[in-house]
This record gives structure tokens, C-alpha cells and sequence, in this order.
């Protein structure tokens, strides 16, 4: 088993990313970050393998930013237009398409929020997702095919709205 300090180096990247997407507020998500690894520290001599870290610690990031969601109601929080695309896929992206992505996803509740995160933004599998939120990968498929049409119903919703507003 690694050394705590580089543990905390390998990871801890993706435990901020998790927290700042799913909480849209850096000092929130540092603080959180923080929180994750001080409890690592108390429950490692518990953890079995370096993969069973990182599970360990993307579950109880996962679990304690839909905490925080719920406990602050960031649901009509701050949007995600200042958060950098973790990724570009081509240069002639719709920008405004994104902005409403970023914004959609920002609004969804807490629980649907982190499955649209954990799959799309941490690329992770839904097997991946399940150890993570220690859920059956079926509860996982019924839950991102519902939070997917719930982001798909939002965004047609909010082009309507957008649509009806522009000046012929």
C-alpha cells in the first residue's frame, strides 16, 4: 500500500474535480477535498488495495457533495459558466449549447448531478459507479437514464423558452 502523501498526490485531482463539478464553488470543493483525505487518513489501515482507494475515495466524495448540495440547496446555486471543459472534443463547439449544457446540469438535483458527473464528466463506467456509490449497477442504469432525460426535458425546455424569447 502507497504512503498517505502519495496517495493524496495521485488522487487528489480527482477528488477536487468531483466536489468543484457537483458543488460550482472552489472553496467549498477544497474544503470538501480536505475532509475526504483527513477521513483517508483515519480509515486507511481499513483499505485493502490502491484501487480500492480510489474507489473509497470517489464514493465518499460522491456521498459527501450530495450532502453538501442538499444541506446548502445549491440546486439554484451558481452556474458552471467559470468551470473550464475538462476536455476540448473539437474547435467548432456550440458555446452557447455548452453554457446551457453547463447551466442545465447545475440545476438538476443532487443525486442526478452526481450520476451525470461520474459518468460523463469522470468518465467512469457503470460498473465503476456502482462500487463507487455502492448501488447495483442496475439501480445505476435506471438512475442515469432517468437523470439523462431529466437533462434532456430541462434543455429542450430552456431552448423553447430561448426560441420563443428571439425577435423574429
Amino acid at each position: 500500500m502507497p504512503e498517505f502523501a502519495e496517495i493524496v498526490r495521485e488522487h487528489q485531482g480527482m477528488v477536487f474535480s468531483l466536489a468543484f463539478h457537483a458543488l460550482q464553488d472552489r472553496a467549498a470543493a477544497e474544503d470538501l477535498t480536505q475532509d475526504v483525505f483527513l477521513s483517508l487518513h483515519e480509515n486507511l489501515q481499513r483499505l485493502e488495495s490502491p484501487g480500492h482507494v480510489k474507489h473509497w475515495l470517489a464514493r465518499v466524495a460522491s456521498n459527501r457533495a450530495i450532502d453538501e448540495i442538499r444541506k446548502r440547496k445549491y440546486r439554484r446555486g451558481p452556474s458552471l459558466e467559470q468551470v473550464p471543459e475538462p476536455r476540448a472534443r473539437s474547435s467548432e463547439r456550440d458555446m452557447l449549447l455548452s453554457r446551457q449544457l453547463r447551466r442545465t446540469v447545475a440545476s438538476l438535483p443532487a443525486a442526478a448531478r452526481m450520476m451525470i458527473i461520474l459518468r460523463f464528466q469522470e468518465d467512469l463506467e457503470l460498473s465503476e459507479i456502482a462500487r463507487v456509490l455502492e448501488i447495483p449497477v442496475q439501480t445505476v442504469k435506471s438512475r442515469l437514464h432517468r437523470s439523462v432525460n431529466l437533462l434532456r426535458e430541462k434543455m429542450l425546455r430552456r431552448q423553447a423558452q430561448s426560441s420563443e424569447v428571439r425577435p423574429a
